[in-house]
């Protein structure tokens, strides 16, 4: 695990909407000052890109540290989203009876619930609480984000055109929901980075039956349809063996245009 005590990526601005990048390091023994500091953090960051890939096998007698995961959801927490309107809630799935019941619905998350350290649901919000006009927007603007109520009148008229013109959110129930659900790819993209600094296997998750799953979180009393849906999972752990072919990406010139 690299001597580190923080790393935070994504920042937003909560007023424009707009996403901006930041890296702030932390290093216990300072190792990173010199001539050469940007030249190591650079590589650092790469390496734990290097590291990562999807663990499709953990070694069940390890288990990430309470300190580690801690930093990994605090990375999730503090992830940037759409007006800063933080359209999720992460379920920690820890309860052996809903994971026996998820076991036929979630199909990707098989190998994660026979080794995996810990595992969470990803959740996003539905229109009734993004629509620009719902209690929870309030919530968010009040009481979050401080915002004095002189300020939240045009902010609510810069969401509400947003939503009717730009994204056309609110042709239907399903396109909100998904405007949401991208957000919730924020949070984990940086939960699967932050794992990869602390040198913790992570597998992302997309193969599972929606309405099955939320059925059996309903069921439970986690999960409130009316307000939430499933958005991804992903699992966290060690890896029992090494992945089995090297990580293969397309050339950045193949992906990268300059304009």
């Amino acid at each position: 695990m690299p001597d580190m005590l923080s790393v935070c990526f994504f920042l937003t601005d909560a007023d424009s909407g707009d996403f901006s990048c930041a890296l702030h390091y932390n290093n216990s023994e300072n190792i990173l000052k010199g001539a050469n500091t940007m030249e190591n953090i650079n590589q650092m960051i790469l390496d734990a890109f290097q590291f990562r890939s999807a663990c499709k096998k953990y070694d069940p007698s390890r288990t990430v540290s309470d300190e580690d995961f801690a930093t990994i959801m605090e990375a999730a927490r503090l992830s940037p989203s759409s007006f800063g309107f933080e359209p999720w809630k992460f379920l920690v799935l820890q309860d052996p009876e809903i994971k026996k019941k998820l076991w036929d619905l979630a199909w990707g998350a098989q190998n994660s619930f026979n080794g995996a350290s810990h595992f969470v649901i990803l959740l996003a919000r539905k229109k009734v609480d993004l629509i620009y006009s719902a209690d929870y927007i309030n919530y968010i603007m009040q009481d979050v984000q401080k915002m004095m109520p002189e300020a939240m009148e045009p902010r609510k008229k810069r969401v509400e055109n947003f939503q009717k013109e730009d994204f056309k959110l609110l042709e239907g129930e399903r396109a909100i929901f998904d405007w949401a659900c991208k957000q919730t790819y924020i949070a984990l993209g940086n939960m699967l980075t932050v794992a990869g600094f602390l040198r913790v296997d992570s597998c992302p998750i997309e193969g599972f039956n929606r309405a099955g799953v939320e059925e059996v979180l309903a069921e439970a009393g986690v999960l409130d349809r009316e307000h939430f849906g499933v958005s991804v999972m992903v699992s966290f752990g060690y890896r029992a063996e090494a992945p089995h072919r090297p990580k293969t990406r397309r050339a950045a010139e193949d992906v990268i245009q300059w304009i």
